[in-house]
């Protein structure tokens, strides 16, 4: 769609957080509390997907996908 940022799933979250850096809130505001902590986008997120950090976490992916999708992002897998 125009104007929506789109988000691939696939990338790494440093690399997503890199390229829009927003991202990070909405991720905290997923449950993702640990991506704010010094370091830690650094280290985990260099090799951690949001699918492998949904997994981890216990956070459903569906509604990780729904809420980018309010937020004004299309979802590429």
């Amino acid at each position: 769609m125009e104007g929506r940022k789109s988000i691939d799933l696939n990338k790494t979250v440093y690399n997503l957080c890199r390229d829009d850096s927003g991202i990070i809130d909405i991720l905290k505001d997923l449950g993702f509390k640990d991506i704010g902590k010094p370091g830690i986008l650094e280290t985990a997120g260099r090799f951690m997907t949001i699918t492998a950090g949904a997994k981890m976490k216990g956070i459903n992916l569906e509604d990780i996908k729904k809420e980018f999708i309010s937020r004004g992002y299309s979802i590429a897998e």
